[in-house]
């Protein structure tokens, strides 16, 4: 009798734990049930009291909900970036300006992180890793063509400055996304720092597609005619039976 009142209780607390996890999960896409979700199991659902936490005035209760998510997901940037967000409400600048740093370090996509970095690197001067924050906010489609439009000028305007000769290293490196770049860069960088990006990865060995470098070339002479004829002659170079893909 002892022993199937237990099993019964086994198949009980299994059944409450199961129900409670699927609540968890649930509770990423209905926030209305993260309240009735058991603390002990909270995991997705967590991020959900963090942001009902930050929507209200209890800031303590923000940090304290952030920092418990954090401790259970450790690895997701966007967690980091909930603390950051919660401690900078606080008037927590310090604390909040480190988690910020380690959401950027782990999470190259984490587009708040990377948005505070690239604002930090400017700062402080470091075009280098302006930069390097730059390239990660171009390469993600739902940045803001404002946003590129507005930093480019400051990261890559200084003509062979340090902030475009790290763009050269990683547009020469990035072989996967180099037909992105060509179709994207031509709009929202600096029309001169484009040129000089494309004609010294070319020089260094660089082959583009010649449909999407002369298409960029009529939108950069459109912004810039010094800066389109420099590209006009790249493509006299890699192209020189006119604007065939390359194959």
């Amino acid at each position: 009798m002892i022993a199937r009142l237990f099993w019964i209780a086994c198949i009980l607390a299994i059944g409450a734990v199961t129900v409670a996890v699927q609540l968890d999960r649930q509770a990423a896409s209905s926030p209305g049930l993260a309240q009735i979700v058991p603390e002990p199991v909270r995991s997705g659902s967590q991020n959900q009291m963090v942001s009902a936490a930050l929507a209200g005035d209890n800031l303590a209760k923000a940090i304290s909900e952030a920092e418990r998510l954090v401790r259970r997901r450790p690895i997701p940037a966007e967690h980091l970036t909930l603390l950051a967000i919660a401690r900078a409400r606080a008037q927590q600048a310090e604390a909040s300006a480190l988690a910020i740093q380690f959401a950027a370090q782990r999470g190259w996509r984490e587009p708040i992180a990377q948005e505070a970095m690239l604002r930090i690197a400017v700062e402080a001067g470091d075009q280098s890793e302006a930069a390097r924050r730059y390239a990660a906010l171009f390469l993600r489609d739902a940045t803001p063509d404002t946003l590129l439009e507005e930093f480019g000028p400051v990261v890559l305007g200084d003509a062979n400055g340090e902030g475009q000769q790290t763009m050269i290293t990683i547009v020469g490196g990035g072989e996967r996304w180099r037909n992105y770049f060509l179709r994207r860069a031509p709009r929202v960088m600096p029309p001169a720092a484009f040129s000089a990006i494309v004609t010294a990865t070319s020089a260094n060995g660089v082959r583009y597609d010649c449909e999407l470098l002369a298409r960029a070339q009529v939108t950069v002479t459109a912004r810039d005619a010094t800066a389109g004829q420099g590209i006009l002659a790249l493509l006299g170079q890699q192209c020189p039976d006119g604007s065939r893909p390359l194959p």
